[in-house]
């Protein structure tokens, strides 16, 4: 964020500063050929003076030293009679225009600009045929002079305002951005196992500081809510265990061995399923709200715990495992209970020489479980991840529970058929 707001800030910046910069500079360089032709226009009367009053070979030593001295400017007399005295020799339509109008004149050149100026000399002032013309040609002003020195003061003056703007717009934004992180910082601890600290003296904009009060009275809130869960669950337990032990007694003292083995074996059904309702209840307790888990390492261990089933029945049992993923949104327990109802499903469903393939890839932000058989398959038209579906006469195949831990950690499962002839079935979990 903070670099959003620094890329936008000197974006504008930069806008304001060329929109500013841009024109000073123009008018700087203007300002330079002005002064150049000002001067120019003094060298112009010295030499008017000198040719209206002066010989050729005069005027023409001082030319020469003028042109040696200055630079940025070229003089040079033309003659009508086609005597020319200085570098830039060539009269054009310019030339003449000056001489027969007799009024000087300034054009734009090539490099810079030029001043023509008609001299009067005596009484032939008004002959045009007889009148010299100065030409002075300004170059004009380049990084080499004032320009360049004019031009790298404002690029330090925008560099300098710049580097200001995007210091204050850093302070700026880091006194909202960082009391922002460490909220999210806080929110991601929420999660995790152990006691959860209000944010304290958390510094910022009054609408973070709100933000961080509403979520700690949330987060009390959901801890209320918490233990008074746990504590129904401990009621539940205990209200639950008690009448089934007492139920337990009186089946002992049944006198038909058939009638008290029957009765013995729907207890012990009805004991494992209060069991696993109080298991699930303490899920969050045991667990956190937030599981995170080596989903890769969980599945290949749990996939080479079937290996030695399958050695027995004489299966082949092809492992193709990647070494190494991320952590994912779910926990050991739900892992390990998809891998054993997806194996379990293979080895209950397909004759005993039956080959099972098992492919585990992993990249930064997903991990999927392919688990292929050589048995019949799955029937075309059987919603297999469906509760109490079931293509073999039993209450299920079971693929709900690996379906509820996919869309649990944002993925999911997918069935079809495999290139070996039999089911295939394809679980993708995700990171988020």
């Amino acid at each position: 964020m903070r670099r959003s707001l620094l890329l936008t800030a000197a974006a504008a910046v930069s806008m304001v500063l060329l929109a500013m910069l841009v024109p000073m500079a123009i008018l700087v360089r203007s300002y330079a050929l002005e002064d150049r032709l000002a001067r120019a226009a003094l060298e112009v009367q010295a030499v008017e003076t000198v040719v209206s009053g002066q010989d050729a070979g005069a005027v023409g030593q001082y030319v020469d030293r003028l042109n040696d001295a200055e630079r940025h400017t070229q003089v040079t007399v033309l003659y009508p009679d086609g005597l020319e005295i200085g570098p830039d020799r060539g009269q054009d339509e310019l030339v003449l225009d000056a001489r027969n109008t007799g009024r000087a004149r300034v054009d734009d050149v090539p490099g810079g600009s030029q001043i023509l100026v008609p001299v009067s000399r005596g009484g032939n002032s008004a002959l045009p045929s007889q009148t010299p013309v100065i030409r002075v040609v300004v170059d004009e002003p380049g990084l080499d002079s004032v320009v360049g020195v004019a031009w790298g003061l404002l690029a330090l003056l925008a560099l300098a305002l710049l580097a200001g703007s995007l210091v204050v717009v850093d302070r700026l934004g880091r006194s909202f951005v960082l009391p922002i992180r460490r909220l999210a910082e806080h929110t991601q601890t929420l999660g995790r196992p152990g006691a959860v600290t209000p944010v304290a003296n958390l510094e910022g904009p009054p609408e973070v500081q709100e933000l961080a009060g509403a979520v700690d009275r949330l987060v009390g809130r959901i801890q209320l809510l918490l233990a008074r869960e746990r504590e129904s669950v401990a009621d539940l337990s205990h209200r639950l265990r008690t009448p089934v032990t007492a139920l337990r007694l009186r089946v002992e003292t049944v006198d038909d061995p058939a009638l008290r083995d029957r009765l013995a074996g729907d207890l012990d059904a009805l004991q494992a399923t209060v069991d696993e309702i109080v298991r699930e209840a303490r899920r969050s307790e045991r667990e956190g709200l937030d599981p995170r888990t080596d989903a890769v390492a969980v599945i290949a261990e749990r996939v080479r715990h079937w290996e030695a089933l399958a050695e027995d029945q004489g299966r082949a049992y092809d492992l193709r495992l990647a070494t190494s993923g991320p952590l994912l949104r779910a926990s050991r327990t739900d892992l390990e209970a998809m891998v054993d109802v997806l194996l379990d499903n293979v080895f209950s469903h397909t004759p005993d020489d039956a080959a099972v393939r098992i492919t585990l890839d992993a990249d930064d932000d997903a991990v999927e479980l392919v688990v292929e058989d050589a048995g019949p398959g799955l029937p075309a038209d059987l919603d297999a991840t469906g509760r109490g579906e079931s293509g073999s006469g039993s209450t299920g195949l079971g693929l709900s529970i690996a379906a509820r831990t996919a869309e649990d950690s944002g993925g999911v499962i997918t069935t079809g058929a495999s290139d070996m002839g039999g089911a295939r079935v394809a679980v993708t979990l995700r990171t988020a």
